[in-house]
Parts: structure tokens; sequence; C-alpha cells
């Protein structure tokens, strides 16, 4: 198998060829490996190889609409009996899990056949990929940028060509936010669309879905009809599609009333001119295809969300290590988590029951507060991310900063932390870069981040579009229409497996 016969298709054309027998799983399984070995040091894409159970599974029964094409599994949510999933933390080293997930079995299922971890940001909770626990990810297209968060490997191995597609999850935009900066399709599914078990019941309160990342949007539809559907216990199920996801990818997508917006959905000082260049091409691109467009912004209090959310996310970020702690049987020490989760855990543990309670009550209410906006717009268009990807480090704190966190956290100071409103500040950096994703989160909307612009700098620039609920298949249809008209399929970063060919 040649370098450029592998970068020639994509996931469904690899499984293809291996169907005709023009090539073994065996032998993309070992070109996966290469790759990774050979990029990996510079991307920091992957926490772990999967090598011997990789080519194991390649040499087995091969089945499904996928079978024998390598892909990554994102290092959180997702377990594999037997194996670690850290979650980008030292807590969980060496934490073995006891069952696969029930998306795993389903990707299995599709016969994917997974050669590695990608890295994540500890618990998956910021917008970047810069664990302590592993070295930061980094962007193919510039490796001074991050490749976005949380499903940063995943995205920035996608878009080196080690491998055609990877898994991601979504509580905030971590499918979207990835996609945008790599210059990937990534599309956030309905709530209820993949399972959540079995031990698992719902991630941050029903807003996080998993799904994958792909660089052609067939791909992103065909793993969705091998994975959708709930599984026994499922707090949500979402409508059943209407067809297959793959049939509705080059189907006329009819007529659509698309709303769009420059505005930022959530605070944000403003939106730089490259993510509104972004917007108004993809607006204009969307008029020359037939679609009534007209300029519309939603009615969300931007505020009033941000605060809800980002108490959700501490409450959970709190229950996750107190459920932790039940699983290892002893207490969470300094040493096995990031300072900035410890500020999270501190404030977490300091608000009440009662305030959280509220802000879910508030974020569940986002989508009837939407509701009446999708009603008059098929779709809304908005920029992904405020601004081109992040330089690696914009959101860790340093210095005397740092060091202040680390002291009152070991003091245990959560009055001191609120006082000092370090919670109000990691939130205002974080939303000043992801300001358009977390609504469709809360809402449980679909959601995709379409590669279809780039910066002066070459960097790549996302458009964000969302739908009803359930409506995969509306946005499928759109994105074919998309991706016929502006191929982005071609393009290559300058950190890519086509490079290393002789």
């Amino acid at each position: 198998m040649s370098l450029a016969g592998y970068d020639d298709h994509d996931a469904l054309g690899l499984a293809a060829l291996v169907r005709a027998g023009e090539v073994t799983a065996r032998e993309l399984v070992d070109e996966a490996l290469a790759r990774l070995d050979a990029l990996n040091p510079r991307l920091n894409a992957v926490v772990a190889v999967r090598a011997a159970a990789a080519r194991a599974a390649a040499a087995g029964p091969l089945e499904g609409p996928l079978a024998g094409v390598p892909f990554l599994l994102k290092d959180l949510l997702g377990a594999i009996a037997g194996e670690s999933t850290t979650c980008g933390s030292r807590l969980w080293q060496g934490h073995v899990a006891a069952c696969d997930t029930e998306l795993v079995r389903r990707f299995g299922r599709a016969g994917l056949i997974c050669v590695g971890r990608s890295s994540t940001p500890e618990l998956g909770i910021l917008p970047v990929t810069e664990p302590e626990a592993y070295a930061p990810a980094r962007n193919p297209w510039d490796l001074s940028r991050t490749p976005g968060g949380s499903s940063g490997g995943s995205a920035a191995a996608v878009a080196a060509g080690i491998v055609p597609l990877a898994s991601g999850g979504d509580g905030g935009g971590s499918i979207r936010i990835p996609a945008s900066c790599c210059g990937l399709f990534g599309l956030k599914p309905s709530r209820g669309r993949t399972p959540t078990g079995p031990e698992a019941v719902e991630h941050w309160q029903g807003c996080a879905v998993e799904h994958v990342l792909t660089r052609t949007v067939r791909d992103s539809a065909a793993v969705l009809d091998a994975t959708h559907g709930p599984d026994p216990g499922a707090p949500y199920v979402a409508p059943p599609p209407a067809r297959p996801f793959l049939e509705e990818v080059g189907a006329p997508p009819g007529r659509l009333r698309i709303a769009f917006t420059r505005r930022p959905l959530l605070p944000a000082p403003g939106v730089h001119p490259d993510c509104v260049a972004a917007v108004d091409e993809a607006a204009a691109l969307c008029a020359e295809l037939g679609h009534e467009v007209e300029e519309a912004h939603p009615p969300l209090d931007g505020d009033a969300f941000a605060r809800a959310f980002v108490l959700m996310i501490i409450g959970e970020v709190a229950a996750d290590l107190r459920a932790a702690e039940r699983t290892l049987g002893r207490r969470v020490r300094h040493g096995d988590i990031e300072p900035g989760t410890h500020v999270l855990r501190l404030l977490g543990e300091a608000y009440s029951a009662a305030d959280f309670a509220l802000a879910v009550r508030d974020l569940k209410a986002t989508g009837r507060v939407l509701a009446p906006f999708f009603a008059r717009h098929d779709v809304l268009l908005t920029p992904t991310l405020a601004t081109p990807p992040l330089p690696v480090g914009a959101l860790t704190p340093r210095g005397a900063e740092r060091a202040l966190i680390v002291t009152l956290t070991r003091l245990g100071a959560a009055g001191a932390l609120r006082a000092l409103g370090v919670l109000e500040r990691i939130a205002a950096t974080a939303y000043a870069f992801a300001a358009f994703t977390a609504p469709f989160n809360a809402s449980g909307q679909p959601a995709m981040s379409v590669p279809l612009h780039a910066s002066p700098e070459g960097l790549p620039i996302g458009v964000q579009f969302a739908a009803r609920p359930g409506e995969e298949g509306l946005l499928l249809r759109l994105a074919g229409q998309l991706e016929a008209a502006r191929p982005w399929r071609g393009r290559r970063p300058p950190v890519h497996a086509s490079a290393l060919q002789p």
C-alpha cells in the first residue's frame, strides 16, 4: 500500500478496497501505525498505541461497512475492556475498564479497527488539548497552534493523514471546535442519537454526545448509520431517521430557509475578521445554491446561559471526582489532577444543590427558547469559533497566577477563589474562543462545523450550521451540497503523512 494510495481514499473508500481484495486490513493497520510513529512526536495527538491489538483484529473475521479501516478512539468516555481510559489525567492512569462501552461495541461491529487512543484535555473540560499528563497536542496546519478540544488529538491525527476518521465527544463544542481548527467535517448529533451505556446514563446533564471527526461528509454519515439508536436504559431517544444517513449525502436539500449571524451567542469581546469573512462567504454560497438566506440572531440571553453552563460544568467536575474516589477507593490527591481541575472541584462543592439544579433548569430551557426561531428558519449559520486556532498555551494560567491557584487549592480556599474571580476569568477566556457552540449542546440540537474557509495565513476556519432536533438528515444533505460546491478533501496541512513519501 503506497502512501499516496492511502491518502486518495476516505474510510468508505478504504473499506471498499478491503472488500475487493486490493488491500488487506493488516496493510491498512500497518500503514496507520507507521504514520502514527512518524508524526506523533510532532503532533502529540495519540497517547496510547494499540499495535498488537489492532493487528490481531485485522487478522480476524472482518464484517461491517467499514471493515478493516483503522481509526482512533478518544481517550475519554469510550472504554475498552481491560484497558485504561485516562481522560487526559494522571488520576485514571493504570485503571482498567471492566467492559466495552456500547458505542465502542458498535464501532467494532462496523468493522473499525482501533489503533490507538487520541489525546484530550483533563476530563474533557477545555476547548484546547493540553493535558499536563501528556504533551500538548499540536495543529498540523501550524504546530504553534492548538488543534482545539476536547477532541483535539483526534482532529490532529485525521488532518495529518494518520487515520481517515477518529472518535470525538461534544459537550460544549468538542467535535465542532477541533473540526474548525483542523479543517475537518465535524457533526454533533442530536441528544440521544448515539448510546452512552452500559454504565453511564448521560454526560454533562445530557449536553454531551459522541460521534466522529472525518475528512468527508459521507464517512460521518456512514458511521452514524452504524452507531445510532438507543441502548437499554437510555434516558433520551432521538427520532428515528427517515432513511439511512448515508443516503442523505448527495440528496437534494431543497430550498432551505437559512438564517445567519456574525454576533457571538455567548459573551465574547468580538469575532475575528477571518471568522466573520467565513460566515459571509458561506452565506453567499448558500444563496448561490438557491437557499433563502437572511441575517437573523436567535433570542438567547448569552450572559445568563454562560453562567448556567459554567455552573453545570463545575458541578459535574466535582461529581466526577467524587465518583472517581468511590471507584478507586481512595481520595483524589493534588498530584492526581491539574490545578485548574482542583479549582473547578472546589467551586463545584462550594455552590449549593439548589444553585446547580437551577442552572440545569435554565440550560434545558434553551431548547424552548430557540424553538420559535427554528420554526421560522430551517438552519442557523454562524462562525464555529470566534477566532482562528489559538496559540498553544493561550488558556494556561502561568507564573504568579498559577502559583496563587496552586496555593489556594492546597488550602481548599474556595471562598478566596470565588472572590478573586478565577472561574470567571477562565470562562471568559474560553468563551472568547468558543462563543457559538455550547447552546446547541444544551438544546440537544444537531450542529456541524464545515471547513469552507481559510485565513490569509492558511489556517482552517470552520462555519457552523445548526438545525432542529432530530434533523441530522437535513444537515447531511446541506453538507453534501456544500462539499460538492467547494470541495475540501484535497487540502493537506504542512505536517501530513504524504510528505513522508520517498
